[in-house]
């Protein structure tokens, strides 16, 4: 039998790369990039988890390895803006069958598409990730423990990145600046 192996695509959080490794029992993770170890070590029953046919006894990963998060989603292992180029060919298609009145040329190119989408949707596999820092891991056998995407998860971690990085804004920005001495002489008439 073949077992995936388990994958972390992950932002480094030291110098900002995006590295992809395979996860090894008790070893650090490692930025490829910048050689930076990040914390904690891929803990032993994460592995076994996702090598095992039947894995319903062993837990899932509960929390983010590249990030202290431990809130994580599962989707479609499958590029979303890939995902919304084919929608809109089909549309794009559609709508120009429509024009010239080729009304099942139309609704053909309509079901082409919905079925090109089903059957992307059966063959891709699913990936864990992270809302916080957007890690993602393959090659998990199980996901149970995990739910879909959620929009109130996902808006609340956009937020708090946002106010981060409001609040780590230059304080210039925040506070009116007074125009300076020499403006102010300048413009006076004398």
């Amino acid at each position: 039998m073949m077992t995936n192996m388990l994958t972390l695509t992950a932002r480094c959080p030291y110098c900002q790369e995006t590295f992809r490794t395979a996860l090894q029992a008790d070893t650090p993770v490692v930025c490829g990039h910048c050689q930076k170890e990040l914390q904690p070590r891929c803990p032993d029953w994460l592995l076994k988890e996702s090598g095992e046919a039947n894995s319903a006894a062993e837990p899932a990963p509960v929390r983010c390895l590249a990030c202290p998060s431990t809130e994580l989603f599962v989707r479609k292992d499958f590029p979303q803006q890939l995902g919304v180029a084919i929608v809109a060919t089909g549309f794009l298609g559609s709508s120009i069958a429509w024009y010239f009145h080729q009304i099942i040329a139309s609704y053909a190119i309509l079901f082409v598409t919905a079925g090109i989408d089903v059957v992307l949707y059966l063959l891709m596999g699913n990936v864990l990730e992270c809302y916080r820092c957007h890690a993602q891991y393959r090659g998990l056998s199980s996901l149970e423990g995990h739910e879909g995407f959620n929009l109130e998860t996902h808006e609340r971690y956009r937020q708090q990145a946002a106010r981060l990085q409001e609040a780590q804004a230059p304080a210039t920005k925040s506070a009116p600046s007074a125009p300076a001495a020499s403006t102010i002489s300048e413009s006076t008439p004398s």
